[in-house]
């Protein structure tokens, strides 16, 4: 039996902005419900707090959440003990593929009835293996549980395993959550998936192909002898918008916090004549390549970008994947931006030979401790001792070296009031992401954002699509290539 929890007496452990409470508000008695809030604005602590006062009355005893891989036990490490009232006995766990005895530990603990809030957390890449879905099955449908998936775009792909693992799960949780800061962000069809893990009654069509139908404009294309239906546009985007809007709350960081402003600057270098000559070469090599396509597809034009925009960060990698490095400007130009800043630094890189030289770079001016990394390669305790490092005023770890795919998703860098961007991803969602590190709740002075740029190269259209929210993806459509490479 549920007990009433008065919304004027809930014990809050931190006091919420009042979008925050709003959000808790509309939310915290919903079975099924989506916070659409931009980074920084703390929807995690709404969703911690929800899990509290559901537990308070009685009805949930397990908060489990699905996350990225790189920021997924940030829940355990940060928010909920931030967030969670003291009240609560808390038992956590997170998951872990090795060794089998801990699986077994964390499998019992979170499926025995216990007088506290269980909370367990996994990389959501894991349910679409059968060792790790049977567990977390286990775990949410043996409790009663508050399922919460963390960046819900991850199961944006309603063909992808993740989803469709996250999608029975959905149905065995008593209640449901999904978190992320634009549920659309490449495509209205994105929020189909998401929609379903939270009923598959919410937007009222019953299949994939149905919902697409109605919303999506479709054409033919030929692609040699086969053609193939794409969507051309949308449609009917207001009545879906009017559906979101009656199971989510959205809100903008503009709306809701006075963050202080983003500063943009551009470092510009040059190429040294050897570099230049390789990159015209290759330039050149490029688009005869792709005007003897009948059909350029965007990964193709793409693919040749990545290569042009490797030798302009300073090495080339050949056919067989072997990396050369060619004498350059970048790591010269860093080491310069690096001597005008004070205090902490975030710099992200996103090539793992970028990775590597920074690393040794900055080792040899500024000491062994002075930096720590963030990338693929990174094991776990490493990546949450980066974290904690650079984030400690008294540590000597100033530089937080990371790649903004792998650590620009979830991670709390506020210690920074500089962002370098040694070499950009393409994707502007991971763009905005990694920039939002730093610039977030717990920031309260200027964050100036410095992005290197080879001069007369790939770089500067990358920057110019990036700073204007252009998806590059869609830049070099057709013949639109041609003024890219």
């Amino acid at each position: 039996m549920s007990t009433e929890v008065e919304v004027s007496t809930h014990p809050f452990k931190t006091k919420p902005f009042d979008h925050q409470l709003k959000a808790w508000n509309e939310s915290k008695d919903r079975v099924e419900f989506a916070l659409f809030m931009d980074m920084g604005t703390g929807k995690s602590k709404v969703a911690v707090d929800t899990a509290a006062y559901l537990y308070l009355k009685g009805e949930i005893n397990t908060l489990v959440v699905l996350g990225n891989k790189g920021s997924y036990k940030n829940w355990v490490l940060n928010e909920i003990p931030r967030h969670m009232p003291e009240e609560i006995p808390i038992l956590s766990s997170h998951w872990e593929t090795t060794p089998n005895l801990m699986l077994q530990a964390t499998y019992d603990m979170m499926t025995i009835p216990l007088k506290s809030l269980k909370v367990f957390v996994m990389n959501i890449e894991a349910i679409a293996y059968k060792k790790a879905y049977e567990v977390i099955e286990d775990i949410v449908g043996s409790n009663q549980t508050l399922l919460v998936i963390d960046e819900s775009t991850t199961i944006k792909n309603e063909g992808a395993q993740r989803t469709k693992a996250a999608l029975k799960l959905g149905q065995l949780a008593k209640y449901r959550r999904i978190l992320t800061g634009e549920p659309i962000a490449n495509s209205p069809l994105d929020i189909w998936a998401q929609a379903k893990f939270l009923n598959p009654n919410i937007l009222g069509f019953q299949s994939f192909f149905a919902f697409k139908n109605y919303y999506a404009k479709l054409g033919e294309i030929r692609v040699g002898p086969r053609s193939l239906k794409v969507v051309q546009g949308y449609r009917n985007l207001k009545e879906l918008e009017t559906n979101i809007q009656g199971w989510s709350f959205r809100i903008k960081k503009e709306e809701c916090l006075d963050l202080p402003p983003k500063i943009y600057q551009t470092h510009v270098i040059t190429m040294p004549p050897e570099q230049r000559m390789l990159y015209e070469k290759l330039q050149e090599e490029s688009a005869l390549a792709l005007s003897s396509e009948s059909v350029v597809t965007t990964p193709l034009a793409i693919t040749k970008l990545l290569r042009l925009h490797q030798l302009a960060c300073g090495h080339l990698v050949d056919d067989l994947g072997k990396v050369f490095t060619v004498n350059n400007n970048r790591i010269t130009a860093l080491l310069e931006i690096l001597e005008e800043c004070n205090g902490k630094v975030i710099i992200w890189a996103t090539y793992r030979k970028d990775i590597e030289m920074i690393t040794k770079a900055v080792k040899n001016e500024y000491g062994e401790d002075s930096i720590v990394s963030y990338f693929g390669d990174t094991n776990t305790y490493e990546r949450e001792d980066a974290v904690i490092n650079f984030q400690d005023a008294e540590s000597p770890v100033r530089f937080f070296l990371g790649n903004p795919k792998t650590g620009g998703y979830g991670l709390t860098l506020t210690a920074a009031t500089t962002v370098i961007y040694y070499s950009n991803n393409y994707e502007l969602e991971v763009r905005l992401q990694s920039e939002d590190r730093a610039h977030r709740i717990g920031q309260y002075k200027s964050v100036t954002y410095v992005d290197i740029v080879t001069e007369d190269t790939v770089d500067e259209k990358i920057i110019k699509a990036l700073r204007g929210k252009k998806k590059i993806s869609a830049e070099v459509l057709g013949d639109s290539w041609k003024e890219w490479i």
